[in-house]
């Protein structure tokens, strides 16, 4: 199936006008792409990582691409909350509102779940997990609750069933979906929606840094996703857009799934066999 043209024609170019947005993990992939686009329909975006360097150089090319977009980059640890506390500060100073929250901050690595040490499962917990939900309830506090609403979008993973060779990710982003179903309960009165948006394989430079096993089960892939290929990350981006902003008004504690129907019908053990036979060839 080929890859369809991508474009933020696809919505009206003020859809997001004067709208207020925080994107973590903004500087590179998903996040990125998230913001370029935003910034194309209108909003006013803050992207965040822990990459200073890499932050300023990605708020400098989205300026460049959107010269009449405002464009902000605030350099914060998710998962410390003083840290995010400032970034909060930071918002409320700049723009004095939050609208549209996106956690897309995150990170893990290829282990079998017996070979976890307690330091890998807890740096992904913690940066995963904990990081969105000390996140999402510091805007939630500080914006959402007491200034009548917002939404709130997570990028968590393909877990619907499980995750095999990722167990530490897949814990928590299951937590994730499970927190974006309470909150959506628990604050919908007070205006605000929250969903995930579920990627499969994203072809991206992130898919560069795994060993060369795992990159060659990410390249045979192709030939059991139903759609017959990897997606984009602008793809995601446009999943995202839709539920962050008035198209989705009625939609709130639910995933969408962006992966050519991979949930469906794929091998999850895949990754699995790729670690075992990148350890034997170890011994």
């Amino acid at each position: 199936m080929p890859s369809p043209k991508l474009s933020p024609d696809l919505f009206h170019p003020q859809l997001l006008s004067e709208q207020v947005a925080l994107i973590t993990g903004g500087r590179s992939g998903i996040g990125y792409h998230t913001a370029e686009l935003f910034c194309r329909l209108g909003a006013q975006v803050v992207i965040a990582s822990r990459d200073e360097e890499k932050l300023i150089q990605a708020r400098d090319q989205l300026r460049e691409a959107s010269p009449l977009a405002q464009v902000e980059a605030f350099s914060c640890d998710i998962r410390e909350s003083e840290a995010i506390s400032q970034l909060a500060d930071y918002i409320e100073s700049r723009f004095s509102r939050l609208d549209i929250l996106v956690n897309n901050a995150g990170g893990q690595f290829p282990s079998l779940a017996e070979n976890l040490s307690d330091r890998g499962w807890n740096a992904v917990i913690n940066n995963n997990l904990n990081g969105t939900f000390f996140v999402t309830r510091e805007m939630g506090r500080r914006f959402f609750l007491s200034k009548g609403g917002g939404v709130v979008v997570n990028v968590i993973a393909g877990i619907m069933r499980g995750f095999p060779g990722m167990a530490h990710t897949g814990a928590a982003r299951a937590g994730v979906e499970n927190l974006t179903k309470t909150l959506a309960q628990e604050w919908a009165r007070e205006g605000v929606r929250l969903n995930c948006v579920a990627p499969g394989i994203i072809a991206s430079s992130g898919l560069d840094t795994y060993p060369k096993p795992i990159r060659e089960v990410l390249d045979q892939a192709t030939e059991s996703i139903p759609f017959g290929r990897l997606g984009e990350s602008a793809e995601v981006a446009n999943t995202i857009c839709f539920l962050a902003s008035e198209l989705s008004s009625y939609i709130s504690g639910t995933t969408l799934y962006v992966d050519g129907a991979q949930h469906l019908n794929y091998d999850n053990l895949g990754l699995v066999n790729a670690i075992k036979k990148m350890m034997s060839a170890q011994r």
